[in-house]
């Protein structure tokens, strides 16, 4: 049986555009991360490329602590 966890989401532009990081584990293979993007393309102006990259840093950090905390658990 394969184990799912949802390590982090978060919304990066002011449309709809989420991302989710998600942790695998199945039972017959090895472990592995889904980072699930917006469908369609992602549009900022230049001058809000600086916050689109701190959104998506920010919820890909929250996934690597909480990602560390589970492996530590372990």
């Amino acid at each position: 049986m394969s184990k799912s966890t949802i390590l982090s989401s978060g919304r990066i532009t002011s449309a709809d555009d989420i991302i989710t990081v998600t942790y695998m584990e199945p039972a017959d293979s090895p472990a592995r991360i889904f980072i699930r993007w917006p469908r369609d393309v992602s549009v900022a102006t230049p001058g809000r490329l600086p916050a689109l990259a701190n959104a998506v840093m920010g919820v890909l950090g929250e996934a690597v602590g909480k990602l560390a905390a589970i492996r530590t658990d372990e």
